[in-house]
């Protein structure tokens, strides 16, 4: 007995092993993937949603994205922009926010559209990807925070679209080094509970963890 107590300490110490392991290499991907930029001309770029201030202004990482996205506009990377973010019809939603801050910069009314009533990467994901499908789109280029973009490109793959991405100028060698490495970790740890989404059991807490982490990243 004692003999099969240890064989099965030691499995369980190589599994919590591999996983470190294995969720580690995820972090390292996830600050390496954000400092190369990688533009296409697409059917769309999407900006994704960020803090918005009580007073319903963009703060400065929504305000840092939809430069970019606005940038890659005027390069004419896409003939249109998606801002994506908040509840649906709010007019200081996330989305509705940076689409108004995008028209102030020159973007025709016209060439903006909106892809609310998602409060995650997730959910950004899926509304999007709904929009794109009615109009027959399918490519996209991603305009987010550098640490963001590995496990957004993930999901919105994952929605069933073709997808580039394109960080803002945020240099990530100067954040705080324990900041960015809870950035890294937070996105990892974000990724793995979207990769278990489809988990039945735990489907109704994962949603519960990811709106607390909305929550608490919008404090």
């Amino acid at each position: 007995m004692k003999r099969l107590l240890r064989m099965l300490a030691r499995g369980l110490g190589l599994l919590i092993f591999i996983a470190l392991l294995g969720f580690g290499l995820l972090c390292w991907q996830i600050d390496r993937y954000g400092r190369q930029d990688r533009p296409q001309h697409v059917d769309a770029i999407v900006v994704l949603g960020a803090r918005v201030t009580p007073q319903g202004e963009p703060d400065s990482d929504l305000i840092s994205r939809t430069y970019h996205g606005v940038d890659l506009y005027d390069a004419g990377w896409a003939p249109r922009l998606v801002c994506t973010g908040g509840y649906a019809g709010d007019p200081m939603s996330a989305a509705a926010v940076a689409c108004r801050f995008a028209i102030g910069l020159g973007v025709a009314p016209e060439d903006t559209y909106l892809a609310e009533g998602s409060m995650t990467t997730a959910e950004d994901a899926r509304s999007t990807a709904d929009l794109m499908r009615t109009h027959g789109w399918r490519s996209v280029t991603l305009v987010s925070h550098p640490l963001h973009l590995y496990r957004a490109r993930w999901s919105f793959r994952r929605a069933g679209l073709t997808v580039h991405t394109s960080p803002t100028t945020t240099d990530t060698n100067k954040i705080f080094p324990l900041l960015r490495l809870w950035y890294v970790v937070r996105e990892a740890g974000a990724l793995v509970l979207t990769a278990l989404e489809d988990w039945g059991v735990i489907h109704g807490w994962l949603q519960i963890l990811q709106r607390w982490t909305y929550e608490i990243r919008n404090l």
